[in-house]
């Protein structure tokens, strides 16, 4: 049976390698790259079963490189697990996004590690419920185990991913200006209540 390919992408060559220990010897085939660009080259050559990829990185970070694997009919069905040592930050830049990836927090050990692997697998056979992709398999022709298949559907035509996430960024700044605004009615309201307060008792007094 061959391995399974599993694509580790991190600037620090101690994370790429401290991730690859954590796998278990002798189930996995793995790559590396130092940043984004050379990590999704990578991605289309060997077209893994699964990517460790970490945010914050040189010459494309982890976020570009899911966008994409997502714009690639192939390629976005493979699970992400997400790195960082930031979380907030990783929160502020995407915090809508989250169904694309696992997020797993830096430090990690192996059993949190196997465990992000597992809810990545889950959340890209969610995605593959809505959008049909190829099913990974074996050079033995066997399904592959950690990229789970569904069963195949009528292809559909898609709207395309980028405009509809530009188009939610734009609604949710819109409400959020409009909060501001109301913040600001509200603030100015109780001013003027509270003056008025302060005027009648002046005047019973």
């Amino acid at each position: 049976m061959a391995r399974q390919k599993i694509v580790i992408v991190d600037d620090s060559r101690i994370i790429r390698m401290q991730v690859r220990d954590m796998l278990p010897q002798g189930n996995f085939e793995v790559f590396e790259a130092k940043d984004g660009a050379e990590g999704i080259d990578i991605i289309k050559q060997e077209q893994p079963n699964l990517v460790v990829i970490d945010f914050f990185m040189p010459n494309m970070n982890g976020w570009e490189v899911v966008q994409r694997m997502q714009k690639d009919p192939i390629l976005c069905r493979i699970p992400v697990v997400m790195m960082s040592g930031r979380k907030e930050d990783v929160v502020a830049a995407v915090p809508e996004l989250f169904d694309y990836f696992e997020f797993l927090s830096k430090p990690f050990d192996a059993p949190v590690l196997m465990k992000a692997i597992k809810a990545a697998m889950v959340k890209a056979k969610e995605r593959r419920q809505v959008k049909p992709m190829a099913v990974a398999a074996t050079a033995t022709g066997q399904t592959s185990p950690i990229a789970p298949t569904v069963e195949a559907q009528p292809s559909h035509s898609q709207p395309d991913a980028n405009h509809l996430l530009e188009t939610l960024r734009a609604d949710i700044k819109t409400l959020q200006t409009h909060n501001a605004q109301l913040q600001n009615e509200v603030n100015t309201l109780k001013k003027q209540v509270t003056q008025l307060v302060s005027f009648v008792r002046k005047k019973l007094h």
